[in-house]
């Protein structure tokens, strides 16, 4: 999609949990849109590295974030010192991570890990970017969700109530400042390339996939980017779904 009808070029975007996977896609996605890139890890320093290195030889900057998304005091001593300097325009929640057990042997840290990287995660750091989003009259959120929060996955039950609560977030949200011009939606994608898969038995999900594939998280990033872009400016509070067809 080129600069001049993309709302990111010229812009500042944060993604978090952007060093590997989606969120590393998505990043890389927004820069070769115009757009600098605050990137957030939380782990993984060298992946964020190789991430940002790709980002700057696109001719956008790149800053790394380390924070975890869950702890309040982590975020707001990394985020707001930046964000009393510059504002972002776009935000997207990607970060995120799974604990998959039957729910009757998960463990309480299964559960409070998963619910508090995904839904205190968002609130940690959405609250003070939509604030700045809400003064300048203008901004993107693209929340990433998930298949499980839409359909519920067996042994997810920790992973779909975060992602669930995601949407439901989303939708409240995007009605609180759509007078504003701050556009809030998600994504939900069901199963991607990612390392978050490589554990799962392929020879069964396959075969439910009506595409008969993985999906890529380029494929992801794209309909981000689309989120972002002038050409989406009457769209608001929705879920999108990007699944192969396994859940309609």
């Amino acid at each position: 999609m080129s600069q001049t009808r993309n709302l990111a070029g010229g812009k500042l975007a944060l993604v978090t949990g952007g060093s590997r996977g989606i969120g590393a896609a998505i990043a890389a996605r927004l820069a070769s849109d115009g757009c600098d890139i605050w990137l957030n890890y939380r782990r993984r320093k060298d992946c964020a590295e190789a991430v940002a290195d790709k980002i700057r030889a696109m001719g956008r900057a790149c800053r790394l974030l380390e924070f975890d998304v869950a702890n309040a005091e982590q975020v707001a001593g990394v985020l707001g010192p930046l964000l009393a300097e510059h504002a972002p325009d776009i935000l997207v929640n990607n970060a995120g991570l799974s604990r998959d057990t039957i729910f009757g042997l998960m463990s309480d840290q299964d559960w409070g890990e998963v619910i508090d990287t995904s839904l205190r995660g968002f609130f940690n750091v959405t609250r003070p970017v939509v604030q700045t989003m809400i003064h300048r009259r203008r901004g993107r959120i693209v929340t990433i969700s998930s298949t499980s929060g839409l359909s519920g996955v067996p042994g997810q039950v920790n992973y779909a109530a975060a992602k669930a609560g995601l949407i439901g977030a989303t939708k409240a949200l995007a009605l609180e400042v759509a007078r504003r011009h701050v556009l809030v939606n998600a994504v939900a994608p069901g199963f991607i390339e990612t390392d978050m898969v490589g554990h799962l038995p392929m020879d069964l999900i396959l075969p439910r996939i009506p595409l008969g594939r993985l999906g890529r998280p380029e494929e992801v990033a794209a309909l981000v980017s689309f989120l972002c872009s002038d050409e989406a400016e009457y769209i608001t509070g929705q879920v999108f779904s990007i699944n192969g067809g396994i859940y309609t």
